[in-house]
């Protein structure tokens, strides 16, 4: 008997509930800035120490910060990705306050630092929301994000990944890690569920709401 063909893309992306991110070549475009400064604030300090024996890498000197490059594409798609339904993550092997600062501004509903077996963190969060793997969506870079991406529903990989990385993707993104790349994945995922256009509106109403004389709807200009 013919064994069934395998899902398309888009017949993988309408299944994603949650879509998990990698950092660094994803959410930035892999720069990496060392800068001196005061030391790291305790929050950091503490989480790397947590880190210690788990594979994570931190600054450890109280004279250095890193600093990491987002982009604003990026931000507005984790919006629209709420909007449309979905939560979103991060997991990353590195510790850092920038991303710490970054994910509490995009109100991020799960942040894993210093994570080197991504897999735990999956499972974990599959347990908190009780998802089966085929929810899940994953947009990752390097070899390190291959026993996720293995596993997962969709796996996403950005333009300028590791070609062993798109070997193994479903998807890969038009631009680049930290160029929009997470946005790609977001909007290919809402428009396979058929809501782009309608989250994009949604998202611009949220932003610009007309007053009340201006309202087209009611007899206004």
């Amino acid at each position: 008997m013919p064994s069934s063909p395998a899902p398309t893309a888009e017949e993988r992306a309408r299944r994603i509930k949650l879509i998990i991110f990698d950092v660094d070549g994803v959410l930035t475009d892999g720069g990496i800035w060392i800068f001196p400064a005061p030391a790291p604030s305790q929050t950091t300090g503490d989480h790397a120490a947590q880190m210690e024996s788990k594979g994570g890498y931190a600054l450890s000197s109280a004279s250095m910060v890193e600093a990491k490059g987002f982009n604003a594409h990026d931000g507005t798609g984790i919006s629209l990705a709420r909007l449309g339904g979905m939560k979103c993550a991060i997991i990353t092997k590195r510790i850092s306050e920038t991303v710490a600062l970054r994910a509490r501004d995009l109100r991020l509903e799960y942040v894993y630092m210093g994570q080197a077996y991504k897999m735990h963190s999956v499972r974990e969060i599959m347990a908190k929301e009780n998802l089966s793997l085929e929810e899940i969506a994953y947009v990752g870079d390097d070899v390190i994000d291959l026993p996720v991406m293995r596993v997962c529903g969709f796996a996403v990989a950005v333009a300028n990944a590791r070609q062993n990385v798109k070997d193994e993707a479903h998807y890969v993104t038009p631009h680049e890690g930290g160029q929009g790349a997470a946005r790609d994945a977001i909007e290919f995922i809402l428009d396979a569920k058929g809501i782009l256009t309608e989250t994009i509106e949604r998202y611009i109403d949220e932003r610009n709401p007309l007053p009340a004389s201006m309202d087209i709807g009611k007899g206004g200009i």
